[in-house]
């Protein structure tokens, strides 16, 4: 299986990503996931963000996700991209694409790795609000429980 994952403060090319899954003459389906930076949350406008990661552990678990979904889905490539550094509203933040024979297989690894990614992956946004405030976000409890469905199959 291909794989790549990347954590990177550069912005990406989702067709480029989306080619790149595609390679193998096997492929039958390429599925997407783009996670884009909003400008409002709980309640307040937020005019930047901030993402930091911790360098080594974030890419060793992502991986452990992608060896997971791999474990379930006859998968050929993933891609896993992450943004760290400084974003502002409507910037790019996360990629997660899947080739696969199928798109049952497609659809659902990148759900997973998405979900995972999410609730697993050590990465800390500071948000600051149109006031000037900053503050850090905590995990979303939906997070943790889209990770529920998964489990019946672990």
């Amino acid at each position: 299986m291909q794989r790549r994952v990347s954590i990177q403060e550069a912005d990406f090319d989702v067709g480029k990503e989306c080619r790149g899954l595609a390679k193998s003459s096997r492929c039958g389906a390429v599925t997407q996931f783009v996670g884009v930076m909003r400008d409002y949350n709980e309640g307040d406008d937020i005019v930047a963000m901030e993402l930091e990661h911790y360098p080594g552990m974030t890419e060793r678990s992502i991986e452990s996700i992608i060896d997971r979904a791999a474990q379930r889905w006859s998968l050929l490539s993933v891609t896993v991209i992450h943004r760290v550094g400084a974003l502002l509203p409507g910037a790019q933040i996360v990629f997660v694409g899947v080739g696969a024979m199928h798109r049952q297989a497609a659809f659902a690894a990148c759900e997973f790795i998405m979900d995972f990614l999410k609730s697993e992956a050590p990465f800390w946004k500071k948000e600051r609000r149109a006031d000037g405030a900053e503050r850090w976000v905590d995990a979303r409890a939906s997070d943790t429980q889209a990770l529920d469905r998964w489990s019946s199959d672990d």
